[in-house]
């Protein structure tokens, strides 16, 4: 076998073994099927603009029964830490003695993977996977996957537990404002 017949084969396994080891989820709308976007409201603190959100499942109303995506559009700078430590707060707060300090930590560290230091136009969209856990797409690219259920309804109660720290923006997100 030749020289350059050698390497084209040896570039094509290279080849089908990236093509097997590829996701099947290559974005995050592979993972909610015929999802549209049920809300979308405006975050903004002390009449700062922070991030528009978009709700995206195929269920409506929405079920937690069934996959569905929260995407946040952000409209400035943010740490990657700062993100993490509010969703971390959050979480407390509303889980309360239901998560131990431990799991905090784990899922704090898990955070610190999936998020990223933004800026305006940055897009970060979260999956809710029913009994699986979250998975973290930037842009449209994977940027982890939490393996725990628990996790993920904690972290998606930040906006859609009726006790959220924002009820308008939940109402908007979940349809249920005109």
């Amino acid at each position: 076998m030749s020289k350059p017949s050698k390497l084209l084969r040896g570039c094509c396994g290279i080849g089908l073994w990236a093509l097997l080891l590829t996701p099947t989820w290559a974005n995050w709308q592979d993972a909610v099927p015929g999802a549209q976007i049920i809300g979308t409201g405006d975050f903004s603190v002390f009449g700062f603009d922070v991030y528009n959100a978009r709700l995206w499942s195929a269920a409506r109303p929405l079920s937690t029964e069934q996959p569905f995506a929260l995407e946040l559009i952000y409209r400035r700078k943010i740490s990657r830490d700062d993100l993490v430590q509010a969703s971390v707060d959050e979480i407390k707060r509303l889980a309360g003695s239901g998560v131990s300090p431990a799991q905090l930590a784990r899922w704090q560290g898990q955070m610190e993977q999936s998020f990223v230091d933004v800026q305006a136009g940055t897009r970060i969209t979260g999956v809710y996977l029913p009994g699986q856990g979250a998975r973290f797409f930037v842009g449209q690219q994977l940027q982890h996957e939490i393996d725990d259920p628990q996790f993920a309804r904690a972290f998606f109660d930040i906006w859609l537990d009726p006790r959220t720290r924002n009820p308008e923006l939940r109402e908007q997100l979940l349809g249920m404002s005109r």
